[in-house]
């Protein structure tokens, strides 16, 4: 009985504790515009590539099922889907994924590695170009 009064004695306390914190400042209507703007940019760059390779662009809206869909486009076995889900190794294969992606359509070494490190400027260059789609590399 002594074990029970403590631990409700020591909830009580934590609640109170709670209670007393300041609350979290909230988060400003710009970032949820830049957010939502930087979103739409995204899929909207991504629409623009998956029809560029003869994929449908309502793909790029499917979470999961636009990384199929790029690994597809790059040539690249569907196990790497996979390998998304296992920590350290995910960095490298979204890495060599945004990679292969941009080399399927004929980019440089050099964008290719940018397309990697900053998809964020990289997939729309990319979407509003006038680069096609040539296959996956050979790599």
């Amino acid at each position: 009985m002594r074990q029970v009064m403590v631990l409700l004695a020591s909830m009580w306390t934590l609640a109170g504790a709670q209670e007393s914190l300041p609350e979290s400042p909230q988060v400003p209507a710009v970032a949820w515009v830049l957010y939502i703007a930087v979103a739409a940019l995204m899929i909207v760059s991504l629409w623009k590539l998956f029809t560029k390779a003869g994929k449908p662009g309502w793909a790029s809206l499917i979470p999961l099922y636009n990384n199929i869909v790029m690994l597809e486009i790059a040539g690249k076995p569907i196990w790497w889907f996979f390998m998304l889900f296992v920590p350290i190794a995910n960095i490298v294969f979204a890495f060599l994924m945004a990679y292969h992606f941009s080399k399927a359509y004929g980019k440089e070494e050099g964008f290719s590695i940018g397309m990697a490190l900053l998809p964020i400027i990289f997939m729309p260059m990319l979407a509003f170009s006038n680069a096609k789609y040539q296959g996956p590399a050979r790599a």
